[in-house]
């Protein structure tokens, strides 16, 4: 899937297949250039697939497979969908071979918000809590 992206000009040399009970519930291939989204990366689209195969924002019970180590954010979608396990071919430094170094963001990851190549500062401090508070007190809630 993968070569086959590459090769039909889709996007990336990604590709991700999500599993459960041996049955593949969600496909997906880096589109991030064809549909100018930076979050279309092959595990994201494959997660999302999968979510709507099954009609539920979690995996469990799932296996992700991808052609890569995942990234920070599709890591981060690893744990949100609370996927069981994931296999991966490539590492992140195969990745940076060819041209997808994201190991930048690694080390933005460990800085403090003020600190990072992209200015992060807390607005509106004494209101922040409220959503949380309405959340907290919405008795149909959907915890996840």
């Amino acid at each position: 899937m993968a070569v086959q992206n590459v090769t039909t000009g889709q996007g990336g040399p990604f590709a991700a297949l999500v599993v459960r009970d041996g049955e593949i519930v969600g496909r997906g291939t880096n589109v991030v250039t064809t549909l100018n989204d930076p979050t279309a990366h092959a595990e994201v689209t494959a997660i999302r697939r999968a979510c709507d195969a099954l009609d539920d924002f979690e995996l469990a019970g799932c296996t992700l497979y991808a052609t890569c180590e995942p990234c920070p954010m599709c890591l981060g979608a690893a744990y949100w969908a609370r996927l069981d396990r994931v296999y991966y071919a490539a590492t992140q430094e195969d990745a940076a071979e060819a041209g997808f170094d994201d190991h930048h963001i690694y080390e933005e990851m460990a800085k403090p918000p003020t600190e990072r190549q992209i200015p992060m500062d807390q607005a509106l401090s004494e209101e922040a809590n409220r959503p949380f508070e309405a959340w907290l007190d919405y008795e149909d809630r959907v915890a996840y």
